[in-house]
């Protein structure tokens, strides 16, 4: 049975890929800090292993096939991310593991191209932007020097899944209880957002078709290029009930940014909220088949009911 590791199984991404694995019938170990892992993940082997521990990250990850970089600082500690992807590149060579990693759309910068494909070029204009292009072209580097293969798969803003500290949850989200709908930018703005779900299943059809892919992949997943109102509709027929449409005060941020780190951190990587993305790919159905995707109202729905908003009867609707 395939072994494989799932670094900061506690976040987002790391719960709902080591379920994704779980279910595929791998032998998965979920690796976080405090060697406790939520729930949902029964079946799987809880690990401690931190990932600025180089020592810990190769003894937890010791006898693995895979590894999957689900590690993630918080955002005001970036810092924390080349090191981390550092020792994360350390553990797959002595293990001589697959690297699967998440993407992200901060390579591409300010203005931000409408349309995203594999071969568009990086350009970035903020700090988070060069740190996760230093982190690809370490990964690339690592590749090409045969010592470990890297299998990316890039994505936009996240939804679904338990836990917290995506757009979704935290802006989206937030108010809907009170019936109101926060949209972080304009809202007839075409935005990029990946159904985690989706996403999960994506990168196991992926790890079940490496003989078609080489030393480094970095591939596109096509989520749900939607507006706030679209969201907002799917939205409100899951809850059964119309939402009040407001928008995220911006402003205060931007006054309040010099004073609090986090607001600072967030109006730095504004422009992604007025400036319209999709993400496309030419090459990802041709590897795994059909690229898993839940319609929009299915999805809302299934999302809202994992973060604890209640949906009518708790099931998720039809698109």
């Amino acid at each position: 049975m395939t072994k494989i590791a799932i670094l900061g199984a506690n976040g987002r991404l790391g719960r709902v890929v080591a379920k994704a694995f779980i279910d595929a019938g791998y032998d998965v170990r979920a690796i976080t800090r405090s060697g406790k892992i939520p729930a949902e993940l029964a079946g799987a082997t809880a690990v401690a292993g931190d990932g600025l521990d180089r020592e810990a990250l190769i003894r937890a990850t010791e006898g693995v096939d895979i590894i999957f970089n689900g590690l993630n600082p918080i955002y005001t500690d970036w810092g924390k991310c080349l090191p981390m992807a550092e020792n994360v590149m350390v553990a797959c060579r002595a293990n001589h593991a697959l690297h699967l990693a998440p993407g992200s759309v901060y390579n591409y910068g300010s203005p931000m191209p409408a349309v995203v494909t594999e071969d568009t070029p990086f350009h970035p204009t903020t700090e988070k932007g060069r740190i996760r292009v230093a982190m690809e072209d370490l990964f690339r580097r690592e590749a090409e020097a045969g010592r470990v293969r890297t299998i990316l798969l890039r994505a936009g803003d996240f939804f679904g899944g338990t836990g917290t500290g995506s757009w979704f949850d935290l802006m989206v989200a937030a108010k809907m209880d009170k019936g109101v709908y926060t949209a972080p930018g304009p809202a007839d703005l075409v935005h990029e957002w990946a159904y985690l779900p989706d996403m999960a299943k994506a990168f196991v059809g992926l790890t079940e078709n490496l003989t078609k892919l080489g030393a480094y992949e970095a591939l596109n997943f096509p989520g749900h290029a939607v507006t706030d109102l679209e969201i907002k509709a799917a939205a409100e027929q899951a809850l059964g009930r119309t939402l009040k449409l407001t928008s995220m005060p911006w402003w205060v941020l931007r006054a309040g940014s010099p004073f609090v780190a986090m607001w600072r951190e967030l109006v730095s990587m504004s422009y992604l909220r007025f400036e319209p993305h999709q993400l496309t790919s030419a090459r990802l159905e041709g590897i795994i088949g059909t690229i898993p995707h839940t319609p929009l109202g299915r999805a809302v729905a299934a999302a809202l009911d994992d973060i604890g908003v209640a949906t009518i009867d708790g099931v998720p609707k039809a698109a």
